[in-house]
């Protein structure tokens, strides 16, 4: 009983390393591109009751080689909604070398009142190993509010937000503004003792 039980473990380890040895033999061959998107928006409320959304996708090729006819497109903005003033939704380059990366940017703008929720950019190229065109995704965005109310920031939040802004900067002119009075106080002192000498 002990015989065959060793002779299982012996066969399953003996497969485990045959599948190991295969699949990093695999791993090692497959030299292909790995695309990473990112994808963000920002939102500019205009005096004029528009908000403005800037858009910018950022690719990176984490892979083992170049990703060829890189097309990106991200089309799910509707129309009924935004509407287009700066650049386009959609982009192509040639290539994408390994660890490089790639930028792509536009502007909208939207006098509708709404939460968007917005897709994914398609980003699809061709890998050198495969014949088939290759498709990833970007990364999502948090929903945009379109023309919300933002509330009111309370004067102790404001002086918070400034104190973490500008905290750095206020110390600093601080500590000069004592410098200064603490080297030109004993000047002013000692030309008062100076003056009653001489009276």
């Amino acid at each position: 009983m002990a015989k065959s039980t060793m002779n299982n473990n012996s066969l399953i380890s003996i497969i485990t390393l045959l599948f190991l040895v295969s699949s990093s033999s695999v791993f090692a061959g497959s030299d292909s591109p790995f695309i990473v998107a990112h994808k963000k928006a920002t939102l500019n409320r205009l005096k004029s009751g528009f908000e403005k959304i800037s858009v910018s996708i950022d690719i990176y090729n984490e892979g083992s080689a170049p990703a060829y006819d890189v097309s990106l497109n991200d089309d799910g903005w509707s129309s009924e909604i935004f509407k287009i003033v700066s650049g386009n939704t959609s982009a192509s380059w040639e290539r994408l070398d390994v660890g490089a990366s790639l930028s792509h940017s536009f502007e909208l703008e939207s006098n509708v009142k709404t939460v968007f929720y917005s897709t994914p950019a398609v980003i699809t190229f061709r890998a050198p190993s495969k014949t088939a065109l290759q498709e990833a995704y970007s990364t999502s965005i948090l929903p945009l509010e379109i023309l919300s109310e933002k509330p009111k920031e309370s004067p102790l939040n404001l002086a918070k937000r400034l104190l973490a802004n500008y905290g750095s900067l206020v110390s600093v002119i601080s500590i000069v503004v004592l410098f200064v009075y603490l080297v030109a106080t004993p000047s002013k002192s000692s030309a008062a003792k100076g003056s009653k000498k001489k009276r």
